[in-house]
């Protein structure tokens, strides 16, 4: 009996991420993804800069990740990256694995 491939993958990235390195990322992003049919990919974040590039990427794998039928959520997201995250419009765009948690944005 063949078993059925694993529905979640997970990877990390790590910063800084400067703008030319975008490309190369979401290559070796979706070379991951294309191996296997993956509907969730939990990518930690922990170690990324907080910064408008790292925002940038992340919206780019998630635009990646879809047209491979999978979604990114961000995984152990610091505070401080996802209220940037929410500043630039893209919180419903990038969700966080903890979906349940509360966040709000400091004021």
């Amino acid at each position: 009996m063949v078993s059925p491939p694993p529905t979640a993958i997970a990877f990390a990235i790590y910063g800084p991420i400067s703008r030319t390195d975008l490309a190369g990322l979401c290559e070796r992003v979706c070379t991951l993804l294309a191996e296997r049919g993956h509907a969730v990919a939990h990518c930690d974040v922990s170690r990324v800069g907080v910064n408008a590039v790292t925002v940038e990427a992340l919206a780019r794998l998630q635009v990646a990740a879809r047209r491979h039928g999978c979604q990114v959520h961000l995984r152990r997201a610091s505070s401080h990256l996802l209220e940037l995250v929410t500043f630039m419009g893209l919180r419903d765009v990038l969700p966080d694995e903890m979906l349940d948690r509360k966040f709000t944005p400091a004021g």
